[in-house]
């Protein structure tokens, strides 16, 4: 007689969505990210879902990643008016003449941070210490949209000149890159990336 296979347990966003959507969560959401390029990655796409929904963002992420020089912020920093303008034609991405320009801006502050503080990853992680933010929500109803170390990154972040980067989108993106672990304790990955937590940044 065979076995039953056990069922995956994942965070309540992530059930019912597309394999893409699954592949996310399982091996991305919640991993800490240290590496400059990555975050910067996250944090345009994030800039991009104000007002929409992740899965639309996930499933122009490719088209983002042609778009947007493979997410070299070096490059992006420099994109002319008439690249922009080019980039507002591609339907692989969301089409928002102020995400775009928010995009670039934002590559053009985070070289400048880069240079102040060694790696902007170095910057943002201090924000929780070098640490990530262990929670251990039983519900997805307690997960919380904001958080005082969001509000703390998002005000900093906004002095500086960078667009779109509300605590909202702020904390979206700490969840993201691992600075915190908001994967439900019911869910298989929670212990997993709790495990890759233990470096201190």
């Amino acid at each position: 007689m065979p076995v039953a296979k056990k069922e995956v347990v994942r965070c309540h966003w992530a059930v019912g969505g597309n394999e893409l959507y699954h592949q996310y969560h399982d091996e991305e959401w919640g991993v800490p990210v240290y590496d400059d390029r990555k975050q910067f990655e996250f944090l345009t796409l994030e800039s991009a879902q104000a007002g929409l929904s992740w899965s639309t963002i996930l499933n122009k992420r490719e088209g983002y990643r042609r778009a947007f020089a493979d997410f070299d912020p070096v490059q992006v920093a420099r994109f002319t008016e008439k690249r922009m303008e080019k980039i507002l034609t591609d339907p692989g991405i969301v089409r928002n003449r102020l995400k775009v320009k928010a995009a670039v801006t934002n590559a053009q502050r985070f070289l400048e941070v880069q240079e102040e503080f060694d790696g902007f990853a170095r910057y943002l992680w201090q924000f929780v210490d070098g640490r990530p933010i262990q929670n251990r929500w039983e519900a997805h109803k307690q997960v919380p949209a904001t958080s005082p170390e969001s509000d703390a990154a998002s005000k900093d972040l906004k002095k500086r000149g960078f667009k779109f980067v509300g605590s909202t989108i702020i904390y979206a993106h700490m969840q993201a890159t691992g600075l915190v672990n908001d994967h439900l304790a019911s869910c298989f990955r929670y212990h997993q990336c709790a495990k890759l937590a233990k470096k201190k940044f």
